[in-house]
């Protein structure tokens, strides 16, 4: 069954349109309520959000759609995904739910769905959901007796700041650091700088102040230059940038130099590792990782298993296979000791954990490896398949043909966005870029 609703990450789409409307949101509560609704108990959903002006009108259809069924529906208001996903658990949920288009902007919104134990839906679930939309759902409404009912979780965000704060090891403080953090305008605009706060940084926070419009917009993980700019403006130590749902995470260090997620998993590794807390020889990254990381990583006697691109496909290889540190360059660090699924804040307190415990500066522990040249380019395109394009493909194989055993190719369509990614990376920073910009110009010809 083709996925008509479901990407990667959910459902996503441009607010009050295609996928992503009221009238949908409310279906999707009715067709995911009755799949979860199991036993005799009262049956519960959690519901978070970001920021988005759109969330004032997904939130109130999915509440209708699940009391529908016959679900409680607790509402958090604004806190990350992966405060969502530890509160399903916490709560004893039946079914968790984010409003979020994570790093789109504004005019985007999407719904991720969390199971019970709080890790995002299967492929499989999805499909049952899907044949669920397209059939008629009235036979799954509750008799009038049985409605649910709904309520506002006022301690939501205290819950998840001192969930966070537990993952710094007791015996740590952050006094004496000076933190920037970006918030993205986002869901994590209140309990980022708290969390910090209370644990004794001196915290500038940006990206605080959401408007409905604002999120994501020349802030956050991905416009991480206002974050690089405040931490020399401000002289802090580290400086923190999350995304609009804070469920990923870029570092830059006292200089204003970025530091991706490669890095990030290459300092959290080793250190777990040297400290036996890492479960496995290595760890889990996906098919756009640096292959610096990956040198990296075997010189230190550590392991890089990859995935397809998606935090998910990450948790999945590292559930079945016993990793608990994975994650993706673009900042999805995912720590199963603490969480099921990416976690901003708390994979920064890994970090700031050993800046406090070596008393040295961020530049000193956490630029350890000098990434190849890697270059990723984004084609948009409005219809047809282009990856099946006969000229992009020769393109592709000539491009392999280049770079040989010192490179790579990966050319993909991505899972939110009408977009054909493009990257490439090898030891010739000029090589790269030509083959990257020859594919592009295949790939163009092909959707003119």
């Amino acid at each position: 069954m083709s996925r008509k609703y479901f990407g990667t990450d959910g459902i996503r789409d441009r607010a009050n349109s295609g996928t992503m409307t009221a009238e949908t949101a409310l279906r999707v509560g009715m067709a995911a309520g009755s799949l979860y609704t199991r036993g005799n108990h009262r049956h519960r959903v959690v519901i978070g959000k970001d920021t988005r002006l759109s969330g004032y009108m997904i939130e109130p259809a999915l509440v209708a759609g699940f009391t529908a069924v016959g679900m409680d529906v607790f509402q958090f208001g604004p806190l990350p995904t992966p405060a969502v996903a530890m509160l399903t658990r916490s709560l004893r949920a039946d079914l968790g739910v984010m409003i979020s288009a994570s790093h789109n902007p504004y005019h985007d919104n999407g719904i991720k769905l969390f199971g019970p134990d709080g890790y995002k839906l299967s492929d499989e679930t999805e499909a049952k959901i899907e044949h669920l939309l397209a059939s008629d759902l009235n036979s799954v409404r509750a008799q009038s007796k049985e409605l649910g009912r709904a309520k506002r979780i006022e301690d939501a965000q205290a819950r998840y700041i001192e969930f966070a704060k537990r993952t710094l090891p007791r015996h740590l403080r952050l006094d004496g650091l000076r933190v920037v953090v970006d918030c993205a305008n986002g869901a994590a605009y209140k309990v980022a700088p708290a969390a910090l706060w209370e644990l004794g940084a001196e915290v500038i926070s940006v990206g605080d102040k959401p408007d409905g419009f604002n999120i994501n917009q020349e802030c956050g993980s991905t416009s991480p230059q206002l974050m690089c700019d405040q931490v020399k403006k401000m002289r802090a130590d580290i400086g923190i940038a999350l995304d609009g749902d804070a469920d990923r995470v870029l570092i830059c260090d006292e200089k204003g130099r970025l530091i991706d997620g490669d890095q990030l998993m290459a300092l959290i590794a080793t250190t777990w590792a040297q400290a036996d807390k890492l479960t496995t020889n290595g760890i889990v990254a996906t098919v756009m990782s640096n292959l610096g990381l990956e040198q990296y990583l075997q010189s230190n006697g550590l392991s890089l298993a990859r995935t397809a691109v998606g935090d998910r496909y990450v948790v999945e290889h590292m559930r079945k296979h016993g990793f608990n540190v994975g994650g993706e360059q673009s900042g999805h660090i995912v720590l199963s000791d603490f969480a099921t699924t990416g976690d901003g804040l708390i994979a920064a307190l890994q970090v700031l954990a050993v800046v406090a415990a070596k008393e040295k500066r961020v530049s000193e522990i956490c630029n350890l490896f000098d990434p190849l040249p890697q270059i990723l380019k984004n084609v948009r395109f409005q219809e047809g398949k282009p990856l099946e394009n006969a000229l992009v493909k020769q393109a592709v194989e000539e491009g392999e043909r280049q770079l040989g055993q010192k490179g790579r190719v990966l050319i993909r369509m991505s899972g939110t966005e009408p977009l054909i990614r493009i990257m490439a990376e090898g030891d010739d920073g000029a090589l790269v870029q030509q083959v990257v910009d020859d594919i592009s110009s295949a790939v163009q010809s092909s959707v003119a």
